[in-house]
């Protein structure tokens, strides 16, 4: 068995897979890049190194907010970044909203990650490993 793909569900996934197209710079699978009206409730993006696909499946489900303090259980991304700071301007530009300061502002300087929302509300975070 190997992982195929995380799928997240969204309101509107054109606008949610454009999102991390953006951020991730990964391309559309076959047949998913032209805008659909009536087969756009389900859309794949391909990692280029063949790793697990992220997809994006119509719901009116909603994530609930990200909170340090939360004791709501949920599944979030990891996106290994080479530097942090350069990342976030990428993600803000991309439409990521940021949920965390800097490490440093958070206290944790040694460990460089930050949090943030996606257009439709789910977690992310941008991990930059420290040689």
């Amino acid at each position: 068995m190997r992982l195929r793909e995380i799928v997240l569900d969204c309101p509107e996934p054109r606008e949610l897979a454009e999102f991390y197209r953006r951020l991730l710079d990964w391309p559309y699978a076959p047949g998913h890049a032209e805008w659909d009206p009536d087969g756009d409730d389900w859309l794949v993006l391909v990692a280029p190194d063949d790793g697990p696909r992220l997809a994006f499946q119509r719901s009116d489900a909603t994530p609930p907010p990200w909170s340090r303090d939360s004791t709501v259980g949920r599944v979030h991304l990891d996106v290994a970044v080479d530097n942090l700071e350069d990342a976030h301007e990428h993600a803000l530009a991309a439409g990521a909203r940021a949920v965390s300061g800097t490490p440093e502002e958070d206290g944790h300087p040694a460990d460089r990650f930050r949090v943030y929302a996606d257009p439709a509300g789910h977690p992310f975070c941008l991990v930059q490993d420290v040689q």
